[in-house]
């Protein structure tokens, strides 16, 4: 099954410091080559928060941030503020056209309209997270950690999991990890949105 999904066919070595899994999960993967069995392995050990982890920062930067707009919009909120739905438009664009930066600067102003406090926020902040630059626009180029868009990634899922029913996170995690899986093979990764 592994096999059948080459978005995630990274080495997982290099993501492990990433990841701070418990010993428990760390045993479970020890040995996996790749990122793609070791979500298989950690999904099949009830690991489901480390296997977000990993999924957010293995996925390429494009993919995870789409996944992160994916497990949002399955959790609508009602309430949702105007500049988090923007902040999501705005991911989503830059999702569409990853090679613009002025998309991926828009999606960090965006959520800088914010409170962060949602999974739309965390989805822009993951697209400005992604490459480019992170000061200012003018000043001298500084380059985004590695890292950063998994981290950002990872907390949107999270958020998105404990939205408005946190007794839903377990069986939300397990979908959104199903979507995961799919955008991993090529696939879009939409998910019906939740009913109440």
């Amino acid at each position: 099954m592994a096999a059948t999904l080459p978005k995630l066919a990274t080495p997982l070595a290099p993501l492990l410091p990433r990841l701070d899994l418990s010993p428990e999960a760390a045993q479970a993967v020890a040995g996996v080559p790749t990122a793609a069995e070791a979500l298989l392995r950690l999904e099949a050990g009830g690991y489901c928060i480390e296997a977000v982890r990993l999924t957010a920062h293995a996925l390429p930067k494009r993919e995870a941030v789409w996944w992160a707009c994916m497990c949002a919009a399955a959790v609508p909120d009602p309430a949702l503020a105007p500049a988090d739905v923007s902040a999501r438009s705005s991911a989503e664009a830059w999702v569409r056209q990853p090679g613009d930066d002025a998309l991926r600067r828009k999606a960090w102003d965006a959520a800088q309209a914010t409170g962060f406090k949602t999974p739309e926020a965390w989805a822009a902040v993951g697209a400005f997270w992604s490459g480019g630059s992170i000061a200012p626009a003018g000043q001298p180029a500084v380059p985004p950690a590695e890292d950063l868009t998994g981290r950002a990634v990872g907390g949107a899922v999270m958020l998105a999991s404990v939205r408005g029913r946190p007794e839903r996170a377990e069986a939300r995690l397990l979908r959104f990890l199903g979507a995961a899986r799919d955008i991993a093979a090529g696939g879009a990764g939409r998910l019906p949105v939740e009913a109440d």
